[in-house]
């Protein structure tokens, strides 16, 4: 089964026995982020000094991924000003809950709602089918841990993981420092084209940008 990047990122950061969310800002920063490199390394979008261009609104085939196309077209084409970070901004509660009901829907999550306090309604997606998982898992510790060779969604995603310090979502059992200058040594590889690296590059500086506006915000 093919996943997107962004439910990749969803289901490491879901429990899977709770269906809580793990790293619940980070990961939905970069849950935004994955999808707008997916639609870079598709040719739907460009991004240019920290600017967002759609340069294909062609559908990909692929329902998620078309949602937030057809939404960031929308988007662009009223802004004059098309950041990246505001975009991520915009999108990025979207972004996630379009992410888990596709999941819902592939049968790999399944919906829970339960009341905190009796009171407060609160939806959990514990795991439904974890072969997607354990893959994901295998095909990242393959490739960090053991040094194998990545392919390009795989250096995708490992420099989406990088770029929001989510390292204890995909490696919960390993210390950082293990893995943090591998991780960061195939974000900065030449694993793809000029436009889709500088995608890449704006990406991880609107994500770092967002996240420690919203870790001040909160603190």
């Amino acid at each position: 089964m093919t996943v997107t990047l962004g439910e990749e990122i969803t289901l490491l950061s879901l429990d899977d026995e709770s269906g809580a969310a793990r790293e619940r800002s980070s990961a939905g920063w970069a849950v935004a982020g994955g999808i707008l490199l997916e639609l870079a390394m598709a040719g739907r979008i460009a991004v240019s000094e920290g600017r967002l261009e759609v340069t294909d609104p062609t559908p990909t085939g692929n329902a998620l991924l078309d949602g937030r196309l057809a939404a960031l077209d929308e988007w662009a084409r009223r802004k004059s000003r098309r950041k990246v970070s505001d975009w991520l901004s915009k999108d990025q509660s979207r972004a996630v809950r379009s992410t888990v009901e596709s999941l819902c829907e592939r049968g790999l999550v399944v919906e829970e709602q339960t009341r905190v306090l009796g009171m407060f309604p609160v939806r959990r997606y514990p795991e439904a089918d974890g072969s997607v998982e354990r893959e994901l898992r295998a095909r990242l510790t393959s490739v960090v841990v053991h040094g194998a060779e990545p392919d390009d969604r795989t250096s995708g995603l490992v420099s989406l993981l990088h770029a929001a310090k989510l390292h204890r979502l995909a490696f919960p059992d390993i210390p950082r420092k293990l893995v943090e200058p591998r991780m960061a040594a195939i974000a900065e590889g030449q694993w793809a084209g000029d436009g889709v690296r500088e995608a890449i590059r704006n990406m991880q500086a609107a994500m770092v940008a967002v996240t420690v506006v919203t870790t001040t915000t909160v603190l």
